[in-house]
């Protein structure tokens, strides 16, 4: 709900204007004050219906001290060089002469669509010639809004910065949160403190990327996973994006996103933000998580189709790489199927001469050589086997070695002398031509064969940031699932290089890491889900031999951290032995007869005493069941477990609980911990304030806790 009040100034010369806007946890309130831009004066726990929004505002009102300017130079959703704001400005423009412009913006409109959830304000200089519109969209039941900045002037103007709308952030937090790290380690989480100036992380890769992913939480002093108050933000955008928070010199805090510079940037007459997506929580980095997979879910997923209950994947990539043989292919679909597979994924070896990473992107037809009548013998098979099939494809990228760039170098992104990335450059998806030749080289194949899932690969960083060329690629996947609704792609870039809610809005499942190492995988799954519901994100048990880390990790362990997510598996079957296929396939068929409610619900993170573990709780959205995957990362310091006190229950409700694995008991755990032989009947309450008590674990291994709503209570 997006309500405007309009309130006399005393000067009775001027009005100030008010907007609130509501979700379900929070409130956010902007004001404009005598024609300026608004800016954010409250964003916390929700207020009272009745509150009265000018008191709010004369209670924001700062003290001047000596030295300082008459008037405190507003802290907007885009501030301006011109107020003396004293830090990171919102805009920053230049005419075609490269003369900063300083535009003085006032204020014009404010529309309101009929549902109250969608504000569109304008603003504008008429000395300039420019208008400036913030958008302003919530979502109620999620709790998160969505925010966006647009510039349009009557001239070319070059535009070095525009910032979504601006935010502050609150005197009580002493670090931020961010998201980075590398190629098979995304989404590590870097503490990073509150230090007067500006911090800067800047991506100019030209994707999301493994490094930068954009993403940002604020939690207060005291917050936790369960408890405490946080604020979180994520930019949706594809392509390079940039990030700035600091402290300014008089204490306040900001927070900016947008993209990245253009290294080829031209004048423009419109320039747009892509959208921030943000939301407070008053429970924790949990809070934080429920809002945005529900979002996720319920937003940016669903327009596009997503199909439920999600097929178990079988890829095919660490059981062959680029040796593809038909009959043995068609074996290993036989074996995939019998371990409970329902989706078979073709990956990178299918096409005309591809025989390793140095040839052949580009042309996207089928490779005669390996299928001499084509990819139906094998497609057939498939599906007598009750699966259906995925085709690999990485439309972005070009070999020099290949007929598209024999006859089309001019389509190359750059120059020809630049740095290979797996001896693979970027294909210029800026121009219409390119994306006309992919998408008429995959619909062919669409056409052709009945494929019903599309894993899209992107390995290579963009020789510099372009974001035309993302404008491109977002333009080719929306002609793609216009005219073919019924295929679904995953969103690849080697691993988790583009992950972000633009391609989520045109993809069903993202790659989290090309990492199959499953202890890698819990901790980056767990903080991932931040941001991610479980059921797009795809985790696959790897070989026994992980050829990423080189671990040889057990079974059970790979098996329940990819049942955790959408499961899939990607080994060579035939190295299994039947211990390891038992244990497979229990994990598989709990899988199936738990994702219609797990992907429906919320992954909440535990916090657990034990730093040697890491924990997460998937609980339904009626809070009716619940599972708890708890693993030992390594051994801990104490010779005992601690309690392991769960979350997001409903303290009420009496939980039947039962230990799923208790038969992978160590022979070292010789107490009389109740879990090992029956269940136990407790209630939210007392799970989430003592918890409960397991086994003793040893390193690289989980327990899976189950529970559900006592019929008998």
């Amino acid at each position: 709900m997006i309500r405007t009040t309009t309130y006399p100034t005393d000067d009775g010369q001027h009005v100030a204007v008010i907007w609130r806007i509501d979700t379900n946890c929070q409130t956010m309130v902007l004001s404009s004050n005598r024609g300026e831009l608004p800016a954010v004066i409250y964003w916390k726990d929700r207020l009272p219906a009745d509150e009265d929004l000018m008191a709010l505002h004369d209670s924001t009102l700062r003290d001047i001290n000596g030295g300082m300017l008459d008037q405190q130079s507003p802290l907007s959703v885009a501030p301006q060089g011109l107020d003396s704001f004293p830090g990171q400005p919102g805009l920053i423009v230049h005419n075609r002469d490269g003369k900063a412009l300083m535009p003085r913006l006032r204020f014009v409109q404010a529309q309101l669509n009929d549902a109250n959830d969608h504000l569109v304000i304008t603003y504008n200089d008429p000395q300039l010639q420019m208008n400036f519109t913030c958008t302003i969209a919530e979502a109620f039941s999620s709790n998160v809004i969505a925010l966006h900045n647009e510039l349009t002037t009557d001239a070319p103007v070059l535009v070095s910065w525009l910032a979504a709308p601006v935010l502050p952030a609150p005197s009580d937090s002493s670090h931020t949160l961010e998201f980075s790290w590398r190629w098979c380690g995304e989404f590590q989480i870097n503490p990073v403190p509150w230090q007067p100036g500006a911090r800067v992380r800047e991506c100019l890769l030209g994707r999301t990327s493994h490094e930068h992913f954009p993403g940002l939480v604020v939690p207060t002093q005291g917050c936790n996973n369960a408890a405490g108050k946080a604020y979180g933000f994520h930019y949706g955008w594809s392509g390079g994006h940039k990030m700035i928070t600091e402290v300014l010199p008089d204490g306040r805090r900001q927070v900016q996103f947008g993209q990245a510079r253009d290294t080829d940037q031209l004048a423009t007459t419109h320039v747009a933000t892509a959208p921030l997506y943000v939301t407070y929580s008053n429970s924790g980095l949990n809070g934080i998580a429920r809002a945005f997979q529900t979002y996720v879910r319920d937003e940016v997923i669903a327009p596009s189709g997503l199909k439920l209950p999600r097929p178990v994947h079988y890829n095919c990539w660490e059981a062959v790489y680029f040796n593809h043989d038909v009959s043995e292919l068609q074996a290993i679909a036989t074996e995939a199927a019998a371990l409970g597979a329902e989706r078979f994924v073709l990956d990178d070896g299918w096409f005309k001469g591809r025989n390793d990473d140095t040839t052949s992107l580009g042309d996207w037809e089928v490779d005669t050589a390996k299928y001499p009548d084509g990819l139906m013998p094998l497609i057939s098979h498939v599906q007598s086997c009750g699966m259906g099939f995925g085709l690999w494809f990485e439309p972005e990228m070009v070999n020099q070695d290949s007929d598209l760039y024999r006859d089309h170098p001019d389509w190359l992104l750059g120059p020809t002398d630049q740095i290979k990335g797996r001896n693979q450059w970027v294909l210029d998806l800026a121009n219409q031509t390119v994306r006309d030749y992919l998408y008429q080289r995959i619909a062919a194949l669409l056409d052709a064969y009945p494929v019903e899932y599309i894993k899209w690969d992107h390995n290579r960083v963009l020789p510099f940031h372009n974001a035309e060329h993302t404008q491109g690629v977002y333009q080719l996947f929306d002609r793609l699932r216009e005219a073919y609704p019924q295929v679904e792609i995953e969103s690849c870039s080697s691993g988790g290089g583009r992950i972000d809610f633009g391609i989520l809005a045109r993809t069903q499942r993202v790659w989290l890491s090309d990492s199959n190492d499953a202890l890698e995988r819990t901790w980056m799954q767990n903080n991932a889900a931040l941001f991610l519901p479980s059921e797009i994100t795809g985790s696959h048990v790897g070989p026994r031999h992980c050829h990423t880390s080189g671990r040889h990790l057990p079974m059970a362990l790979r098996a329940w951290v990819a049942a955790s997510r959408h499961m899939g598996f990607e080994m060579d079957p035939k190295e299994l032995d039947e211990q390891e296929r038992s244990i497979l396939v229990d994990a598989v068929t709990w899988y199936k007869e738990n994702r219609d409610w797990l992907h429906r619900g919320t992954v909440q993170r535990l916090d657990l005493d034990d730093p040697a573990q890491i924990g997460e709780i998937q609980v339904a959205v009626d809070q009716q069941r619940f599972v708890a995957f708890i693993t030992q990362m390594t051994a801990s310091q104490q010779s005992l477990p601690q309690p392991v006190r769960l979350t997001g229950l409903a303290p009420d409700k009496r939980y039947c609980i039962t230990l799923r694995n208790a038969a992978q008991a160590a022979t070292l755990s010789r107490g009389p911990v109740a879990l090992k032989d029956r269940s136990l009947t407790l209630s939210g309450a007392l799970l989430m304030n003592q918890g409960i008590n397991l086994p003793v674990a040893f390193p690289e291994t989980l327990w899976v806790v189950e529970g559900h709503k006592d019929t008998n209570s």
